[in-house]
């Protein structure tokens, strides 16, 4: 039986972030597309938290100064609750506190905003083993 063009297209990683500031959010949609991803964009912890299809991300992008739940918090609920999830946080208040903090939750990467397209590509690429 042979195999229609559609089913030999490879499915795309899925690559989740969370970001409160909307163009940051579209920003960062967008340049995963660019690069080949399959982008989940989530405007609060919250609605991360609440999307089933959350759980087909191979990383998640993770801002962690948000408004309500903060990144560092969803961190550690999801570790809480099992998830391997790999985390890349991303910030514009850079500090020691928030470097600890984010390196005691747990996370593959920790960019300062505004960070080159590159490092965060490789970042995703180490966090989604690609």
């Amino acid at each position: 039986m042979a195999k229609g063009p559609g089913l030999m297209a490879k499915q795309r990683t899925v690559v989740a972030v969370v970001d409160d500031d909307p163009s940051m959010l579209k920003g960062l949609a967008r340049l995963l597309a660019a690069y080949g991803f399959e982008p989940a964009a989530y405007p609060s912890a919250e609605a991360f938290l609440q999307c089933v299809e959350a759980g087909k991300a191979a990383c998640l992008v993770l801002d962690i100064h948000l408004r309500g739940m903060s990144g560092i918090e969803l961190r550690r609920q999801l570790a809480k609750a099992g998830s391997k999830l790999p985390v890349i946080f991303i910030t514009a208040v850079d500090d020691e506190p928030t470097r600890i903090a984010a390196d005691e939750a747990g996370c593959v990467a920790y960019l300062r905003k505004p960070f080159p397209a590159g490092l965060l590509m490789g970042a995703i690429a180490k966090a989604a083993g690609r």
